[in-house]
């Protein structure tokens, strides 16, 4: 197993260098445009270095390019899924850049599909205002 600061430093690299797929997706998920979930990009989790991870969601996206094992892969997320509880969602190069539409749309439906990883409680302050009112 890589030690970790080899993979923090493998991570700052493939931040710095994106494929044009992961430059298309981010696009998309940066900033919350998708109902205004915070994605991080290149994110080490465990022993793993993700493409991009959505914490409120406990959602990781993955883009695979053509040497990618499908067998594998299954076999990795289906693991962090039963250890920590991230859902995985995969796309192909392909898919990202000749179909950017569909793919929002599946993370979308997958993100109204999760629970939200944080109860979410009103602000007191926003209760006194109302009071005020």
């Amino acid at each position: 197993m890589v030690d970790r600061k080899t993979l923090l430093s493998c991570d700052a690299n493939m931040r710095k260098n994106p494929t044009p797929a992961e430059n298309k997706l981010w696009q998309i998920l940066r900033k919350s445009q998708i109902d205004g979930y915070k994605f991080r990009r290149q994110v080490v989790i465990d022993y793993r270095i993700v493409d991009f991870f959505c914490p409120a969601k406990m959602l990781i996206i993955e883009i695979d390019g053509d040497t990618h094992d499908a067998d594998q892969d299954t076999k990795m997320d289906e693991e962090f899924r039963m250890r920590n509880n991230y859902e995985t969602m995969r796309f192909t190069n392909a898919d990202i850049m000749q179909n950017i539409e569909g793919v929002y749309q599946e993370i979308e439906g997958k993100l109204a599909l999760l629970p939200d990883r944080w109860p979410t409680t009103p602000n007191p302050s926003s209760k006194e205002e109302e009071s005020l009112k």
